[in-house]
């Protein structure tokens, strides 16, 4: 709610606002005008030429019509008869025949203008009688009858019956129309350029096209045009406009009810934009002037508020983000202006003090909190070990009472010397193994354990009493007087180039219970109002303040029995100490 009332409260805002409220209603006004005249031509343009498309459209009909009453009427001719298979007809009277129907798609065709040719196929004497209207020589004229042939021939049955076909020959397209007499077939074609010759004298300007396409839509001419402006015809009932690469268009369709194709007309937006009246351009100059002065009256108001006071907002929000080096400029600016800037340096200078002294009281926290932590001691553990030098004092047996004393001398010491806040791997796994046999004098026979760590791991630095913890943890809830148990420690490296190390410790107890487990997993604090489990909650607080976040984690799964994973990142030295390690080994 802050966040909105300050942005609809800037100056910034109301400013730009106040000049909108006075032009943006002109602008509007100007621009729905403007579409309004733009699509008032747009329709009567394309009624005028739907007008135009559909009378041509019906001429074409027309003559499709009379060519295909004609060749229903060669079909029905008696000379037919003599074409077809008959081994009582004579040759010359095939022959007879043959001239006469010639002459009669001859005399026919000189008065059918758009048709190419009539034809007459006879399989049985694989003879073709057809006009030469169409080609350009002799050769290409014997070329398309002979494809057609070929079709006869081979997809005679597919062929409709009486309907105008688009045909698609090796060079050119073609309208074909047929009608079978027993096995003779009796038809015309014609090329589709010459159905679209009446459009080319409509001018819809130099980009216009009157494009024929299959009852589907499929452009069967200009179609490297319309692959050049990525035009997709559509079927629609209406009108529309689409959008080419570099124009626009209006796309006006008529389906011919002869055959299956479609007549469209692409007509190029300019040209029809060209009739607009000069009242329309000049509502488009005045937008575009109240534009213009917007944009200017803005740039002007910038150098004297907007700069200053985005200078401002910029310094606010690199200090809302925690940025006290922040500072604005001393630059030459309004006299209320410098008077803010000089008030907001300093007192980001003053924060600046008070933070400093902040962080260095919660330094000295965090490391009395630390110190406080590696400090903690089992006071179970201190009693129970003060114990068992009193039973071994009871029975005499100085030889391990000696030793018990000895471990317990070098547990505390350890304990009490740790002031860093990082140890060698070394010295905590010496600590580590003073404090299992410390153990094994307490349950003889309870349990075995096996290391397994490099020697180049050895002078990595981890913090203090972190394995101990855990593997007196394992002690505690994983030991069983009944069965003996193992412990596992393991140091490792998963991937050489990897910037961490892992520090497993297992054992083959009974493990978590779920309940434990899903605390332990989800960072829950599990210390019970005895104190249990304290070591864990120690070792998870003082990675939390050792490493940065997410750099270092614990882990806790049940595979053989308890087993806990302790990622710790390396540091430059630690990598340095490995690398040096590595090369003396080698060298050796």
């Amino acid at each position: 709610m802050f966040r909105n009332s300050s942005f609809w409260n800037s100056l910034i805002v109301k400013l730009f606002l106040s000049i909108c409220f006075i032009l943006v209603p002109l602008i509007v006004i100007l621009i729905i005008n403007s579409f309004y005249s733009v699509d008032v031509i747009r329709n009567q343009v394309a009624q005028s030429n739907k007008k135009m498309l559909n009378l041509h459209k019906n001429e074409i009909e027309k003559q499709l019509k009379s060519i295909g009453d004609f060749v229903y009427q060669l079909s029905n001719q008696a000379d037919l008869l003599l074409l077809q298979e008959n081994k009582d007809t004579e040759y010359n009277d095939y022959v007879e025949a043959k001239l006469r129907l010639y002459r009669l798609i001859s005399n026919q065709a000189s008065f059918s203008h758009p048709v190419d040719s009539l034809f007459i196929h006879a399989p049985y004497y694989d003879d073709m009688i057809y006009t030469q209207k169409f080609g350009n020589s002799y050769t290409e004229r014997l070329e398309i009858s002979n494809e057609i042939k070929q079709l006869l021939n081979k997809e005679s049955g597919r062929i409709p019956n009486g309907k105008w076909k688009l045909w698609q020959g090796k060079h050119k397209n073609y309208l074909l129309y047929i009608i079978q007499n027993e096995d003779i077939s009796v038809g015309a074609w014609i090329h589709v350029d010459k159905l679209i010759t009446p459009f080319k004298h409509i001018n819809y300007g130099e980009l216009g096209r009157t494009i024929l396409t299959t009852f589907d839509f499929s452009p069967i001419n200009h179609t490297k045009f319309l692959q050049t402006e990525g035009i997709k015809l559509e079927d629609k009932l209406h009108p529309y406009l689409i959008k080419g690469k570099n124009d626009r268009f209006i796309v006006l369709s008529e389906p011919s009810s002869y055959a299956d194709f479609n007549i469209v007309a692409l007509i190029p937006e300019q040209v029809i934009l060209q009739e607009l009246p000069f009242i329309q351009r000049i509502s488009i100059y005045i937008s575009i002037g109240s534009i213009l002065f917007l944009i200017l009256f803005v740039v002007l108001m910038r150098n004297i508020i907007l700069t200053p006071v985005l200078q401002i907002v910029r310094a606010m929000k690199k200090l809302r983000k925690g940025d006290l080096k922040v500072r604005l400029p001393k630059t030459k600016s309004s006299t209320e202006f410098e008077m803010m800037n000089d008030s907001f340096n300093r007192m980001i200078s003053d924060i600046h003090h008070l933070k400093i002294d902040g962080y260095e009281q919660k330094i000295n926290l965090q490391k009395s909190e630390l110190k406080h932590l590696q400090l903690q001691i089992n006071p179970h553990f201190f009693l129970n070990s003060l114990n068992i030098i009193y039973n071994l004092a009871t029975l005499k047996d100085f030889a391990l009472i000696q030793q018990m004393s000895q471990s317990l001398s070098n547990y505390f010491r350890f304990m009490f010397k740790s002031n860093s806040y990082f140890v060698g791997l070394e010295d905590e796994m010496k600590h580590t193994l003073n404090y299992l046999k410390i153990q094994e004098l307490r349950f003889p026979h309870a349990f075995t354990y096996h290391v397994d760590i490099q020697p180049k791991w050895y002078r990595v630095k981890v913090p203090p009493l972190i394995i101990q913890s855990l593997v007196e943890n394992t002690i505690k809830y994983g030991l069983n007087l009944d069965d003996s148990i193992k412990i596992m420690i393991k140091v490792w490296q998963r991937e050489p180039e990897d910037d961490y190390i892992i520090i497993q410790i297992s054992d083959t107890g009974e493990g978590f219970s779920d309940e434990v487990l899903s605390l332990l997993n989800k960072d829950k604090s599990y210390i019970t109002e005895d104190g249990d489990r304290v070591g864990i909650w120690n070792i998870r607080r003082r990675l939390e303040l050792l490493y940065e976040k997410n750099k270092a984690s614990i882990d806790f799964e049940n595979q053989i029995g308890a087993t806990i994973t302790i990622k710790l990142p390396l540091n430059p030295r630690d990598l340095d100490s490995v690398k040096n390690y590595m090369k003396n080994t080698m060298q050796d």
